[in-house]
């Protein structure tokens, strides 16, 4: 428990010590700005999409950490260190699936507040946005580290990892846009499911990609 809480410190330090936590929020909060330019300022259009805008926003900027979640470790030799003191690949994942959604997550939520007032989104809406990502963000922490590892080494492995993350983060975004509507009560259900999934089997899947590129 030990080693997981320091491999989740240690990373969770150098993304604030090196900027990279920062990148996804300002785009996050550059869509929110600039898409009224594109559809105009009527407040009730943009009340209506508004949600389903920064959903997709979320989604796009969980792509942005992706090239410094896996690679750097595996370049340094840092994840051979970890096998030689006996600490599992699985152990690791979970860390670096705890240390990403710590400095992603959050910091995403509290982007949604201003984000939202900038599209003209009801309280009632910005209640279930905040409530979606929270569930939501951490699937999309955990796909972001596997698929990390499977790209990490890779020629062109930043645009793999969009095409490879993307297509399987498509039950977040929707059931995520989904909740944003009182009526459909069971999208966020379905929500939460597919977030607990996809950190369920995001370990085992990190895990194995470590100790494919290994061998």
């Amino acid at each position: 428990m030990s080693d997981l809480f320091a491999i989740a410190r240690r990373d969770l330090g150098r993304s604030f010590a090196g900027g990279g936590w920062l990148l996804p929020l300002i785009f996050f909060m550059l869509v929110a700005t600039l898409f009224p330019f594109a559809i105009g300022p009527d407040p009730t259009i943009l009340g209506r999409v508004g949600g389903g805008v920064l959903w997709t926003a979320a989604l796009l900027a969980a792509l942005f950490p992706i090239d410094r979640l896996i690679a750097p470790d595996r370049d340094a030799g840092v994840l051979d260190q970890y096998a030689v003191r006996g600490i599992s690949e699985e152990v690791v994942a979970v860390a670096k699936i705890a240390a990403h959604w710590i400095g992603f997550g959050p910091p995403l939520m509290l982007a949604a507040l201003p984000a939202s007032a900038l599209l003209g989104m009801e309280m009632d809406s910005v209640v279930r946005l905040e409530a979606g990502l929270a569930l939501g963000s951490l699937g999309l922490a955990a796909l972001a580290v596997t698929v990390s590892a499977l790209v990490a080494g890779l020629p062109g492995g930043g645009a793999l990892a969009g095409l490879l993350m993307l297509p399987l983060a498509v039950p977040v975004l929707i059931f995520g846009a989904g909740a944003l509507d009182e009526l459909q009560r069971g999208a966020f259900a379905l929500l939460g499911a597919s977030a607990l999934l996809l950190l369920a089997i995001a370990p085992f899947a990190t895990g194995a990609a470590i100790r494919a590129m290994r061998d």
